[in-house]
């Protein structure tokens, strides 16, 4: 066996015994502190439920908002006005609509990086889009989901930084993979 086999070996090994091992190390504390487990799981779920309800209309308003933006044309129109900018950071044209979605919706940002992936799976573009889907966030989404579940109506510097941070995870994906895998 290779030294590469069994890094694999082991990995997969270790993969398979943490989630388990983590809940029964949870359970043993808790029962060492005397705390009761099941009540309070039971408990928990009750307040995920109420927090779930409270969140609810946020959830629905960003999905709208996103479905509106896409079905409109204004992501397609925003990707031909920036795509001049973006070829000169040598960021491919078909990631540019990962980009412009990422920070609004992380389901809708991974169809995309799913349709650069099915075009052609070992590409640089779709290398590109793997990391940039991995290195950003979804700004707003988080904005409108938490902020607005917990009152916060004063957004405007986490979301400038929020958007400066997705913007360097872009650049900095650009960046990476063209060293990674344009030699």
């Amino acid at each position: 066996m290779t030294a590469a086999e069994l890094f694999k070996a082991v990995a997969e090994s270790i993969s398979l015994l943490t989630i388990p091992l983590i809940f029964f190390v949870i359970i043993g504390y808790a029962m060492i502190k005397r705390v009761k487990v099941y009540e309070s799981f039971v408990e928990g779920g009750k307040e995920g439920w109420d927090i779930f309800l409270r969140i609810l209309p946020y959830i629905v308003a960003i999905l709208v908002a996103i479905g509106m933006f896409r079905v409109c044309g204004a992501l397609d129109f925003i990707a031909q006005t920036l795509a001049p900018v973006t070829a000169r950071v040598g960021m491919p044209s078909d990631v540019l609509h990962v980009a412009l979605m990422r920070p609004l919706s992380g389901s809708g940002s991974l169809g995309m990086v799913a349709e650069v992936i099915k075009k052609a799976p070992d590409s640089f573009d779709a290398k590109v889009a793997s990391t940039m889907f991995g290195s950003t966030d979804t700004t707003f989404y988080i904005i409108a989901l938490y902020f607005g579940s917990v009152g916060i109506r004063k957004i405007r510097h986490a979301m400038i930084v929020g958007l400066l941070a997705d913007l360097a995870g872009i650049l900095a994906a650009v960046w990476v993979c063209q060293l990674m895998f344009q030699s």
